[in-house]
């Protein structure tokens, strides 16, 4: 069993409670137009593109006609997803779990536990699975980062392992979310029913970005919708402002919101019962 690693980072902060390694997989099933990692988002087509453009030479074309990547020579300049034109990079390498849980290995007792994102990580739940099931046997934790497109009622094993998922609601009407992610929004208001249920919503994220949909609306909608499901716990919420770094070239011209705006976004969830609302 393998999946398409894009990149492990040993030690973040960002990616849920605590210092924890971050597992980033590749492909995503949406096309969210703020993305900040859109070379997760597909699989490489083996075009060479990169290769000829690859100013260190950590990439040459295999015999088979495939990529081949030398990490030792990179200098992560990053002109090898820059010029990709299928939104993909060649750094990526398969893993099993047993292999990606010896990177994670490194890092203990310095880590609270493991967050797998993406790109969408739940195209690949078997392999979350047996990669859980890894970290729990040494007491770490284990969360789930995820746009919400696939269901989750339908990996119970998964569930079982997991510690709770970080759901993305990109916007809360299913015609703005389609607007902002190419795809009506559903299944993650499905799936965001289901984890409140079984107390595994850790936290909802919302990505502000005023001039692509109606923010204010969404996030007091979304609180109407999220605030019965307090009663089965607590439920985090992370707004975090659009930011154009990473983001495609088409897409880098909305509008940054101020820090005012997010503290007036959090206030309307305060009055819905949130208590712990995070900004970023």
């Amino acid at each position: 069993m393998k999946a398409i690693v894009n990149r492990i980072i040993p030690f973040s902060s960002v990616d849920g409670p605590g210092n924890r390694t971050a597992i980033f997989l590749q492909g995503c099933n949406i096309d969210c137009k703020y993305c900040h990692n859109p070379e997760t988002r597909k699989l490489c087509v083996q075009c060479g593109k990169c290769v000829v453009n690859c100013p260190a030479g950590a990439l040459t074309m295999g015999e088979d006609k495939k990529v081949v990547f030398d990490p030792p020579k990179c200098v992560q300049c990053d002109t090898c997803i820059h010029i990709c034109p299928h939104d993909s990079s060649p750094r990526t390498c398969e893993m099993t779990p047993e292999e990606v849980y010896e990177r994670v290995k490194k890092q203990i007792p310095f880590i609270r536990g493991i967050s797998v994102s993406g790109g969408e990580c739940m195209l690949w739940p078997e392999f979350l699975t047996e990669l859980f099931k890894l970290a729990k046997k040494d007491g770490l934790g284990t969360l789930i980062d995820s746009n919400g497109m696939v269901p989750f009622e339908q990996y119970p094993e998964l569930m079982e392992v997991s510690d709770g998922v970080m759901l993305d609601i990109k916007a809360f009407e299913a015609a703005e979310h389609e607007r902002v992610a190419g795809v009506t929004n559903e299944m993650v208001l499905q799936n965001a029913d289901y984890l409140a249920k079984t107390g595994k919503l850790y936290e909802v994220r919302a990505v502000i970005v005023p001039d692509l949909y109606d923010t204010e609306k969404s996030v007091r909608e979304m609180g109407d919708f999220l605030s019965p499901y307090l009663k089965y716990g607590d439920i985090r919420v992370k707004i975090i402002a659009y930011r154009p770094m990473g983001v495609r070239e088409q897409y880098s011209h909305f509008q940054v919101p101020d820090q005012k705006y997010l503290s007036y976004l959090a206030d309307i969830l305060k009055e819905k019962g949130f208590q712990h609302i995070t900004l970023i």
